[in-house]
């Protein structure tokens, strides 16, 4: 099957990696504003199927983008898309766990990572795969966890961070991480 992403055609795989949504391409946008035009090492975490890290990639052919996932479904699928929209060559796509694979400190980390707890399920999700969807405990440990790795050297001093999280986008930089955190519990 395919969709469109930020005007970009995809292929998707429905019930086997997560089918990228409208809602967001306002994290796609919202990253499209901050790179200005110079040269940016991007990790688009949690990648799915590739939507974000292609649609940045060939709006801003300057960057180049280390796209995660645990997923090998997903890593296979994004690989693909890069491919068929001529990106591979700066969207380099890899399977581990949120920044472990990203070999170097990049400028900008986006993601829009399982988010919903275990507890609650969601009944339009039901064609989804529950690991794109479900998080451990109250939703927020796997953004956690990604936040303690941004300040394990992953995130280049000066670096930002935009997240999206239940529809909205979150943003800091490398030194409001905490104010970060403490958004998303309030948010929850």
């Amino acid at each position: 099957m395919k969709t469109t992403f930020c005007d970009v055609q995809l292929e998707t795989a429905p019930g086997r990696v997560f089918t990228p949504r409208p809602t967001t391409e306002a994290l796609v946008n919202a990253a499209l504003e901050r790179i200005d035009g110079v040269p940016m090492r991007i990790a688009d975490v949690g990648t799915g199927g590739g939507a974000i890290a292609v649609a940045l990639a060939i709006n801003k052919p300057e960057i180049e983008v280390w796209a995660t996932d645990t997923s090998e479904d997903a890593v296979e699928l994004a690989q693909a898309n890069a491919e068929k929209n001529g990106v591979a060559d700066r969207v380099h796509v890899l399977r581990g766990d949120l920044l472990d694979p990203v070999p170097a400190p990049v400028d900008l980390i986006v993601a829009n990572l399982p988010y919903l707890p275990e507890s609650r399920h969601d009944s339009r999700y039901d064609d989804e795969p529950d690991d794109a969807v479900y998080a451990p405990g109250d939703g927020l440990e796997t953004y956690r966890r990604l936040l303690d790795a941004c300040r394990d050297g992953k995130l280049k001093t000066g670096g930002r961070v935009l997240l999206q999280y239940d529809g909205k986008p979150f943003e800091a930089d490398c030194w409001q991480l905490e104010d970060l955190r403490a958004r998303l519990e309030n948010a929850a």
